[in-house]
């Protein structure tokens, strides 16, 4: 058996020379010096698969140099572990049930160094705080910024609390404690907020690329709160100056990027002759919307596809909605009726028909009329993008973290639909579908393709405790003690009723219900 090549500069060099297949597209930016001029807190496969293709593609057409990025990996140093070796080179994979052929293989270059705080705070607070480092980009997914049920930061979170003393403690020394890692994504941010602020002040852009709705604000009102928070003499100080010259615009991201399999990986050294260790597989659309407010200099990621708005509100909505929230119901639903995958899921003519009348009468009508946005054709591509069998996005991966999800993917289309006269039907048989799965899921009783499922919420001990006991009575509990539901919207007759009757319909759509 031949032992392929690892992917790597040098590698890759030695491949081209040799000729690669024609799927293989090569980055711009291999032979490119360039500086750091972007660290990304989060550097899991999305980020990969989106962010940072954009940035490649936008070296690709302006040569600027400026635009290397420090890839920050939170939880472990699997990602450092996979990249370095590699010269921080990977591929991106784009997968289709349609045409035939290799599946085309990006290489991705502008990935230049990857760090681990837990071994490496120091690294990373000095590169944000150096003058040549203009943006700090985040994908730490929603529970990530541990937020309290307000919003605001949760102090009692003893990762963000023990970082909120570190910074305390830099503060008042005007020192830096580097030695101490910092155990939360914001408050490795915020540290390194102190640290550009110490070392000058430069201005710095915050991009946060996570579903959260009107996520950029949001982060930065929890950004001022924990500074505000700060014990320290000079967190005023810190704070004044964190008003001024730091931004945080707000975004929106949208590419499917499914778990990486064995199979994936065969297919990309078929084409490519190496091994990869960081390859990360995707749909072919991406989407990112930014709304154009940044402190200082940005890369020209409109060349490579992106829309800057001054308003991202509308393209937001329209993914969370459409997108985010039908991908939920086909998750739940599609999970109950033994479904693996979402392609799967949309297949079946029940729960297409579930997502298409959720679309047509509650989702596209809560977004009002006027919009600039298609939204027939988005709801059209949405449809046709899950109907990829190619990509295998599984349903339990989808509905992890449900309680983090519905608020903003499927209980902001019933508030609207509430507020102007009408029984949001359609996505109450989404969030019967969440309480369904979540009765199953912790009761194990569940199934999937075979395999046992649990319930892999960070509210989970709350969901199960909520929805033990018989289906019958499930919505009330759920809606009184879940702490999902704002009191506004559990109290509303109208809601509480179709949820009850989204419950009774959907109860025996799969086997895993009737248990």
């Amino acid at each position: 058996m031949t032992t392929l090549p690892r992917l790597s500069r040098a590698t890759l060099a030695t491949l081209a020379d040799a000729g690669l297949d024609p799927a293989v597209r090569l980055p711009a930016s291999a032979t490119t010096a360039l500086s750091t001029g972007i660290v990304h807190l989060g550097i899991g496969a999305f980020h990969r698969a989106h962010q940072a293709v954009f940035t490649e593609r936008a070296i690709e057409a302006t040569g600027d140099d400026r635009w290397g990025i420090l890839g920050v990996t939170q939880r472990s140093a699997t990602v450092r572990d996979q990249l370095l070796p590699q010269d921080g080179l990977y591929g991106v994979l784009e997968l289709s049930d349609r045409g035939g052929g290799a599946p085309p293989l990006e290489l991705i270059g502008s990935i230049r160094d990857v760090a681990y705080p837990a071994e490496e705070t120091a690294r990373v607070l000095a590169t944000i705080a150096a003058p040549a480092t203009h943006i700090v980009s985040l994908t730490v997914t929603e529970k990530g910024y541990r937020r309290a049920a307000d919003g605001g930061p949760d102090l009692a979170d003893p990762a963000l609390s023990f970082d909120l003393a570190v910074l305390a403690r830099e503060i008042d020394r005007a020192a830096t404690d580097d030695d101490e890692p910092s155990r939360s994504a914001v408050g490795l941010l915020v540290r390194a907020l102190a640290r550009r602020w110490r070392a000058g002040g430069d201005a710095l852009t915050v991009v946060v690329c996570d579903n959260l709705m009107d996520n950029g604000p949001q982060v930065e009102r929890l950004v001022h709160a924990l500074v505000g928070a700060c014990p320290a003499a000079g967190a005023g100080e810190l704070l004044d100056w964190i008003r001024a010259r730091v931004t945080f615009p707000a975004t929106m991201v949208d590419r499917i990027v499914p778990a990486t399999a064995d199979a994936h990986r065969r297919a990309a050294e078929r084409v490519l002759g190496a091994t990869d260790a960081g390859l990360v597989v995707a749909e072919p659309f991406r989407q990112w919307v930014i709304e154009d407010r940044f402190a200082g200099p940005r890369p020209a990621w409109e060349l490579a596809g992106a829309t800057f708005t001054s308003d991202v509100a509308p393209y937001e909505h329209a993914k969370l909605r459409l997108l985010n929230g039908t991908h939920s119901l086909l998750a739940y639903a599609g999970a109950l009726r033994g479904h693996a995958t979402i392609a799967e899921a949309v297949a079946d003519p029940l729960l297409y028909g579930l997502a298409r009348t959720m679309l047509d009468e509650d989702s596209i009508p809560s977004l009002g009329a006027g919009s600039e946005i298609d939204l027939e054709a988005y709801r059209d591509s949405v449809l046709e993008r899950f109907a990829n069998a190619a990509i295998g996005h599984t349903t339990v991966q989808v509905a992890m973290d449900g309680s983090q999800k519905l608020p903003i993917r499927l209980l902001g289309i019933a508030r609207d639909r509430l507020a102007v006269g009408q029984a949001p039907e359609a996505v109450a048989r989404a969030v019967a579908a969440w309480m369904l799965f979540v009765h199953a899921a912790a009761a194990g009783s569940l199934e999937v393709a075979g395999s046992p499922v649990g319930l892999d919420d960070p509210a989970a001990q709350a969901l199960g405790q909520a929805a033990a006991g018989s289906i019958d009575g499930l919505a009330d509990r759920m809606l009184d003690r879940s702490g999902v539901f704002p009191a506004a919207l559990a109290g509303d007759d109208r809601w509480r009723t179709a949820v009850r009757s989204g419950v009774s319909e959907l109860s025996g759509i799969g086997a895993a219900t009737a248990r």
